[in-house]
């Protein structure tokens, strides 16, 4: 009888097996990881893809807002440099209708002038007793002198009476006064009035006469700033009820009127008749305050858009100093 071998339940075979079930199981395992790595690299590889393109498209994106930067800042200067020269055309316009205005206004004035100049030949057509004015012609060698004490300006010191480039009165006014102190050596007393009647070397007296003050006298009228509405009559009122003292027997006042223009409503009539009250004629015609003038050419240019003032102002004093015992000087030129 054969004898069995005794069964052993973990042999050598069983180990193989076991052995081999686990390398198929790690095999499996490495193959699947190999797997689902190159899956992984190629869902990252779409995704880098996907983000190239985005990072792309935000490059353009950000080309775009630029080239809409550069756009808006071009429509922007477009739009101040048409505001700008909306601005200018509107200025002009606004210019041009002032321009419009200042000859319509010349216009009106014009036609009362003629109006006024009518007025009054009629009523000197009427007046048979008052006497015709002779022709004046202004004396060949200047103002006259005269035995003459005190002297005093009043000078128009409007806009149309300064140099647009300085501001200050014109050259040719200064040196006119210049000329008139000039023809009196020594005298006892001298002012400068504007023709609203402000007193322009200060005070409310005479500057006593010394060659050291007409200097003064001079660069103030230079520097002189105040503006003043082109009518004298007002400056030559102060100058006859402030100056004149007619205690003063040895008192031969002189008055120079330096202006371009009489632009008041009042007629020249009227500035007469005050004028006179302030400074009447005695019984042999004399008067106790000696009334000269110097007129300047500044409106001829200008001469319709003014108004004709210019003209008025000519006419005013043409009378005003034959009747007060002077003379009238026109300037041409300046």
């Amino acid at each position: 009888m054969m004898r069995r071998r005794p069964t052993q339940v973990f042999s050598l075979a069983f180990l193989d097996c076991i052995c081999c079930g686990f390398g198929a199981i790690i095999l499996i395992f490495v193959l699947s990881v190999s797997t689902q790595n190159k899956a992984n690299e190629e869902v990252l590889a779409g995704l880098r893809k996907i983000l190239a393109d985005k990072i792309a498209a935000i490059a353009q994106i950000h080309v775009t807002k630029e080239d809409l930067e550069r756009s808006n800042t071009r429509v922007t200067d477009l739009l101040v440099d048409a505001r700008l020269k909306n601005d200018s055309v509107h200025a002009l316009i606004d210019e041009l209708e002032g321009q419009l205005q200042n000859e319509k206004r010349g216009q009106k004035a014009l036609l009362v002038d003629v109006d006024e100049l009518r007025k009054e030949i009629a009523a000197r057509q009427k007046k048979s007793e008052a006497p015709l004015l002779p022709n004046v012609e202004p004396l060949p060698v200047g103002l006259p002198v005269g035995n003459i004490t005190h002297v005093v300006f009043v000078v128009d010191c409007s806009g149309s009476m300064r140099d647009p480039v300085t501001d200050g009165l014109w050259s040719i006014a200064i040196r006119k006064m210049q000329e008139v102190l000039e023809v009196y050596p020594k005298i006892e007393g001298f002012q400068f009035i504007d023709a609203d009647g402000r007193f322009i070397l200060g005070g409310r007296s005479w500057i006593e006469d010394s060659p050291e003050a007409r200097a003064q006298g001079i660069r103030t009228m230079r520097r002189y700033a105040a503006d003043n509405t082109s009518n004298p009559v007002p400056g030559i009122k102060q100058a006859l009820t402030r100056l004149y003292d007619p205690a003063n027997e040895k008192m031969k006042m002189a008055i120079y009127i330096f202006g371009d223009e009489f632009s008041t409503g009042d007629s020249a009539e009227s500035a007469l008749n005050a004028i006179d009250k302030l400074n009447p004629a005695d019984a042999d015609g004399h008067r106790k305050v000696v009334i000269n003038a110097i007129g300047f050419p500044t409106t001829v240019n200008y001469q319709f858009s003014m108004g004709n003032t210019g003209l008025r102002f000519a006419n005013l004093m043409r009378e005003l100093c034959f009747e007060h015992g002077g003379a009238f000087i026109a300037l041409q030129d300046l």
